[in-house]
């Protein structure tokens, strides 16, 4: 996945505040994403005339829809919507035309590409008027007060790669219309209080990122997660209950980083989570998950951010994944585990954050009380493990999955 256009904006956030407002409220020149040969212009930035004329139509049909959304928004302390007057929308701050290079219609005027209007602290909501910009890449209202939720007619942004809505008041189910949108690969709604289930859709569409954290979603997570071809999954910090899907793993690899911390999971770690061969970061940690560590674990050998703490896990500390060699942080506090090897200790000598605090780990400090390790919690739990030679062998992981898939009854 190219993200070359992604890396602008990650650019403008690692710029000094006043630098960072002047490009993503008060706009410029940017550059051309979505496929042709243009760059960016306008926000803020008067490079065209007014339009007029049967050329204007593109830039009429914007103008129309971006009033519409003015009038929707009740509170501009910052003023970034005194520019938004007149026909010549490229003129508008955080809004961006494409400047036509190449095989762009020119008949219909410059189209607008692009909305960022990042940390403007604007209060209002989305009108349905906004799907008639349909050449439009990039959507972003990343720390702003919008609430409601998001009108059904966007499905009709054909042209729409990235849709940022976090840190604003968006409520309601899922926007199952995001599904809709055929391009889009980036879609951030984290920092709202949007709630319910998730639809089994999301993990089949070719979404690259997908950030669901800091909401209220809730129910199981559902059993096709593992279908997805998002390199970063974040589910943190909401309501999902239930087991990892047994299938998590065993039909995609591209997957770098999983957060599913801080909700309400039970069960074990699936066998599966050792497919993931590019993982570099699985938090796990504050839900109620138990038994032992998959063997698969040694099989992380991208792993950077090992997450387990707060939870049930119980065993011993396998040394495999102590010597995982890309390994950076480790932490396994809080659960029940019952010791570690001689790799594990050697983790302090490698510069490997290593904690194993409030564990039942006889001979080492800040471990739980004995009664609290007497009873085991999960101690009968049946976890999946799939029969492999020892050691284990990771490429041969997939087949010994599908066989015992095959022969259960």
């Amino acid at each position: 996945m190219e993200w070359s256009w992604f890396l602008v904006f990650i650019l403008w956030q690692m710029m000094t505040p006043s630098e960072s407002a002047a490009i993503a409220v008060g706009g410029g020149v940017g550059i051309n994403i979505g496929g042709g040969d243009g760059v960016w212009v306008g926000g803020g930035i008067n490079n065209n005339p007014t339009p007029s004329g049967p050329s204007a139509s593109k830039l009429n049909s914007a103008y129309t829809a971006l009033q519409a959304w003015k009038s929707a928004i009740t509170d501009d302390p910052l003023g970034v919507l005194k520019t938004w007057d007149g026909l010549d929308v490229c003129s508008y701050k955080g809004v961006f035309c494409s400047d036509q290079q190449g095989g762009m219609d020119s008949s219909n005027g410059p189209p607008v590409v692009a909305i960022d209007l990042n940390h403007a602290n604007l209060q209002g909501i989305l009108v349905k008027e906004l799907s008639a910009l349909t050449d439009m890449s990039i959507f972003h209202l990343n720390s702003n007060r919008f609430s409601g939720t998001i009108p059904d007619t966007f499905k009709d942004l054909s042209s729409l790669q990235e849709l940022d809505l976090s840190g604003n008041y968006f409520s309601g189910p899922f926007p199952m219309v995001t599904l809709n949108m055929p391009n889009l690969v980036y879609l951030d709604l984290r920092f709202n209080t949007f709630s319910g289930s998730i639809p089994d859709g999301l993990f089949n569409k070719g979404l690259d990122a997908i950030f669901l954290n800091n909401n209220q979603f809730e129910g199981e997570l559902p059993s096709n997660l593992g279908n997805s071809p998002a390199s970063v999954i974040n589910l943190a910090n909401n309501k999902f209950n239930g087991n990892i899907p047994s299938s998590f793993g065993f039909i995609s690899s591209k997957l770098k980083e999983i957060l599913l911390l801080n909700n309400q999971l039970t069960g074990c770690i699936p066998q599966g989570v050792g497919m993931f061969s590019e993982m570099q970061v699985f938090d796990v940690s504050r839900n109620s998950l138990m038994g032992h560590l998959p063997d698969s674990i040694s099989c992380l050998t991208d792993i950077e951010v090992l997450n387990l703490a707060h939870n049930k896990l119980s065993g011993v500390l396998p040394d495999v994944v102590c010597s995982l060699r890309s390994l950076m942080n480790l932490t396994v506090a809080y659960n029940f585990f019952s010791g570690f090897g001689q790799e594990c200790s050697k983790s302090f000598f490698r510069d490997v954050g290593f904690d194993y605090s409030v564990n039942c780990i006889p001979g080492r400090d800040m471990q739980r009380p004995q009664p609290e390790c007497s009873v085991i919690p999960g101690s009968g739990l049946s976890c999946l493990r799939i029969p492999s030679p020892q050691p284990l062998v990771c490429a041969a992981l997939s087949g010994n999955f599908k066989t015992n898939q095959t022969s259960s009854p």
